[in-house]
C-alpha cells in the first residue's frame, strides 16, 4: 500500500502580539442585570440555566449568536447593557476564539465578563486572551466534553461549576 504524506502550513492563532494590556472591569458589588450570551453550541443554553438559577432574583437578558462566528455590533451592544455578561460555550477551536473575542469586545465596553469553556480548551482561550492583551480574562471551566451528551448530563457538569461561579462573584 502507497501512502502520499504532505505537509501544510497552518496559522497559528495565537501569535505573538505585542498589545498594551486590557484592563478587566471590575466584577460589581452587587449587580441586577446580566446578559447570557449563548453561542448556540450544544449544551451552552443549559449550563446558562444551571448558573443563572443560582444567581438568584437577577433580571436576565438573552442574547444567541452564531457558534464559531463573532457577535454581531447589535449583540455586543445589547449584551453590554447589563451589569455583567456571561458567555458560552467555548469547546472547540472556533467558537472558543469567539467567546474569547467577544468577551474583550465587552470588556472595551465597559462590561464585566466571565466565559465559560470547556477544561479541554480553557488553556488555548487563556493563550488567545494573553494575546490579545487580556490575560486575566474571567475563564470558568466545565469538564469536557459537552457536545454529544443529553441533557442531563450536560446539567449535573453545569451543577458542579456553580460554586465557582459564586466564588468569583463573592456570592456566599
Amino acid at each position: 500500500m502507497r501512502v502520499k504524506l504532505t505537509e501544510k502550513d497552518v496559522l497559528n492563532p495565537v501569535g505573538e502580539v505585542k498589545k498594551k494590556k486590557i484592563n478587566l472591569n471590575p466584577l460589581p458589588y452587587d449587580f441586577d442585570q446580566v446578559s447570557l450570551v449563548d453561542n448556540t453550541k450544544p449544551g451552552a443554553s443549559i449550563i446558562l440555566k444551571v448558573l443563572s438559577e443560582s444567581l438568584g432574583n437577577r433580571e436576565f437578558l438573552c442574547v444567541k449568536k452564531p457558534a464559531g462566528a463573532p457577535a454581531t455590533d447589535q449583540q455586543i451592544m445589547k449584551a453590554s447593557a447589563s451589569d455583567l455578561a456571561i458567555l458560552a460555550l467555548g469547546d472547540c477551536g472556533s467558537c472558543a476564539s469567539w467567546v474569547v473575542l467577544d468577551a474583550i469586545r465587552l470588556e472595551r465596553r465597559g462590561t464585566p465578563t466571565i466565559s465559560i469553556f470547556s477544561d479541554h480548551f480553557a488553556p488555548f482561550a487563556r493563550q488567545l486572551a494573553e494575546s490579545h492583551g487580556m490575560g486575566d480574562l474571567r475563564i470558568l471551566e466545565i469538564e469536557h466534553p459537552i457536545a454529544g451528551l443529553g441533557n442531563d448530563e450536560v446539567e449535573e457538569k453545569a451543577f458542579k461549576i456553580v460554586s465557582n461561579l459564586l466564588y468569583i462573584l463573592q456570592i456566599p
